[in-house]
């Protein structure tokens, strides 16, 4: 059981805090695009598809730095680092206003790629690790509780100030909550504690030998979140697209996509209150079963309400709990020493095939079939899946 006191002065304390500004740093940058990208086509003239490649844009951007972000967090703290990319992404924000020609706001969302790099889960699980070590699993898990209602927060929201202070209004107030909120949060609230690298973790339990960093498990590991990285940045987007077009009535599948976000939500909680005594090896491997299951289920059956509303909660809960491997299996793999380093390394080719996959499946979609797109990313789930089952736990 932890302490009140330890949320207030000792290290949980970085759960809330990061908790806050992960919904912040989600919600304003990066779940805005979707709403915002037709407003300022139509503003300046240009293709939905031009405007969404600036989105695209700010991902490479950002899988390019991360590694450099990882190793300032190992060096410098979370307080510092977080905070330095909150203040950017508030400038980015700001930036993206006035950006009425191609290349500055191409440019603008290059700036915004290193505040996704320096905010989003790779960060704020670096800072984690940098705080807790080896027992960083429980508070990664409980911080992806809270950052599971970013979506639910900032689309309202967003849809709210859009009708009332257009798309730059909406734009300079999240700047705002960056710069005013969040950047203060990170500077002052986050603790400087480092984990001690000669104390053991608080498991009960004697530390197993760890891997190495690098050969194998690395690529492994590497190849199995980058495949997966494919899978909730495209597929969601398509997928009540797709369920719309199978003949499913619109309130339908708005009720449907629905059940994305609590089956998320109700995934890391059954993770955070039953799974400390399960390799989160075996965590991923259970999750993305399931979600080959829920692929099986919609060519074995079609896409009816009740397949598709299945395949959502399946979608969902496999994807809550990846999020939550992607700082657990490399913190059980390889250990807590220079885990914000090693974070940036497994994030840059994550972040690089969330950039490229809008691309790739909006070929799919257009040029093949709804089944073709499904089937791409049952491939990549499938690949995920034959990386983690080939990794051997360290003795």
């Amino acid at each position: 059981m932890i302490a009140l006191r330890d949320f207030v002065h000792g290290p949980w304390r970085a759960v809330p805090v990061l908790g806050v500004t992960q919904i912040l740093s989600w919600g304003t940058i990066f779940y805005t695009p979707v709403l915002m990208m037709p407003l300022i086509a139509a503003d300046h003239g240009w293709s939905i598809s031009f405007a969404m490649g600036g989105f695209s844009v700010g991902l490479l951007v950002a899988g390019l730095v991360a590694p450099f972000v990882g190793r300032a967090i190992d060096r410098f703290g979370g307080h510092v680092v977080m905070t330095f990319g909150s203040l950017v992404g508030g400038l980015g924000l700001v930036l993206i206003v006035f950006a009425d020609r191609p290349v500055a706001y191409y440019g603008v969302w290059m700036v915004l790629g290193v505040a996704m790099a320096a905010n989003l889960y790779d960060s704020a699980f670096a800072t984690l690790g940098r705080i807790f070590g080896a027992g960083a699993r429980r508070p990664i898990t409980a911080l992806t509780l809270a950052g599971g209602f970013a979506s639910t927060v900032s689309w309202p929201t967003t849809h709210f100030l859009l009708e009332r202070v257009s798309w730059g209004g909406t734009y300079l107030i999240y700047a705002a909550l960056l710069i005013c909120v969040a950047a203060p949060l990170h500077a002052v609230a986050l603790p400087r504690h480092r984990f001690d690298l000669g104390a053991p973790a608080q498991t009960g339990k004697e530390e197993p030998v760890k891997l190495l960093p690098h050969g194998l498990a690395f690529i492994l590991v590497a190849s199995a979140f980058a495949s997966y990285a494919f899978v909730p940045s495209r597929l969601s987007a398509h997928l009540l697209a797709i369920f719309a077009r199978s003949g499913i009535d619109a309130g339908t599948v708005v009720w449907i996509g629905a059940l994305f976000g609590p089956a998320q939500v109700g995934a890391r909680l059954i993770e955070f209150a039953f799974g400390r005594d399960l390799h989160p090896l075996w965590v991923v491997r259970c999750a993305l079963s399931g979600l080959l299951c829920g692929f099986l289920m919609l060519a074995l059956s079609g896409i009816s309400v009740g397949t598709a509303a299945a395949f959502a909660l399946m979608f969902g809960a496999a994807n809550g709990l990846v999020t939550i491997t992607r700082g657990a299996v490399p913190l059980a793999l390889f250990g807590a020493v220079g885990y914000g380093r090693l974070m940036g390394r497994l994030a840059a080719p994550f972040l690089v095939m969330q950039a490229a996959a809008p691309l790739v499946m909006a070929f799919v979609v257009e040029y093949t079939s709804d089944l073709a797109a499904l089937a791409l990313a049952a491939g990549f789930t499938s690949i995920a899946l034959v990386c983690f089952v080939a990794i051997r736990r360290p003795g």
